[in-house]
């Protein structure tokens, strides 16, 4: 299916920014790093990729609002449109040189998610969807695995940095999820975690803690991709509550019934 116009914005601006990101993950060791945070960094690279990304996309769409991990909420004259950013997620993978990271943009309009895209230029894989018209990788159409009984999946989950809360809820889930899935796995980036549910390397995707722009693209991509995704209330307030639950139906079920007995 030929990219939109939305898309094609969308694609440019986040190839752009991701020039830098590379040429800095070829030289990490030269990266200039401030402490955000216990074990929550920000390079130089993170804080250039968001620029670059807020540029492109306010040239392209005069007016639309912005939601941005580093720069916050910038509300704009058009406030029935709101790009939702996260120029760098897995920030720590990046400053390790682990090649799992991502950019991760969506668009929301009149407070429905209507197109996402999460770009890893380390392994040159960029998801895309728009609401009704499915979800890809590298425009090859995507869907959620097929998987029905929870002892034949994998489960991804992310875990609190250090100096956070939810460690003890978050073990005692693993402890009860290890019992019936056949693994777990943690990549250190919720937005790849999210376009690998939506491409069926990964069955379910679970955590807590963690904001909008980590997963805002990640939801419209595996609901394109025909997969499930609530809070782990099964509503669908993932945006405001912090945490939510993605996977196909059937595995939805039974993860979300094991998580609401951990609560």
């Amino acid at each position: 299916m030929p990219a939109s116009a939305l898309m094609n914005i969308m694609v440019s601006a986040a190839r752009k920014a991701s020039r830098k990101l590379i040429r800095d993950f070829n030289e990490v060791e030269q990266l200039q790093v401030s402490v955000k945070g216990p074990s929550d960094f920000v390079s130089q690279a993170d804080l250039q990729c968001e620029k670059t990304i807020f540029e492109e996309l306010s040239r392209a769409r005069e007016g639309y609002s912005f939601l941005m991990e580093e720069e916050g909420s910038i509300v704009g004259a058009d406030k029935t449109h709101r790009w939702i950013i996260d120029p760098l997620d897995g920030t720590t993978n990046f400053l390790h040189g682990i090649p799992l990271f991502a950019i991760s943009i969506a668009l929301e309009r009149e407070g429905e998610l209507v197109a996402g895209l999460i770009y890893n230029p380390a392994m040159d894989e960029i998801y895309t969807a728009e609401r009704g018209k499915g979800a890809f990788l590298n425009d090859r159409r995507i869907r959620v695995a097929g998987r029905r009984k929870l002892d034949d999946t994998i489960a991804v989950t992310g875990i609190p940095h250090r100096g956070r809360s939810g460690h003890e809820q978050l073990l005692k889930e693993q402890r009860s999820i290890m019992r019936e899935a056949a693994g777990i796995r943690r990549t250190g980036s919720a937005a790849l975690d999210l376009a690998w549910v939506a491409a069926g390397r990964f069955d379910s995707y679970w955590e807590r803690g963690i904001k909008p722009w980590d997963m805002a693209a990640g939801i419209i991509l595996v609901r394109e991709a025909g997969g499930i995704v609530t809070d782990l209330d099964g509503k669908n307030n993932m945006l405001d509550q912090g945490h939510l639950l993605a996977s196909n139906l059937p595995i939805h079920k039974a993860m979300l019934a094991i998580l609401k007995d951990e609560a």
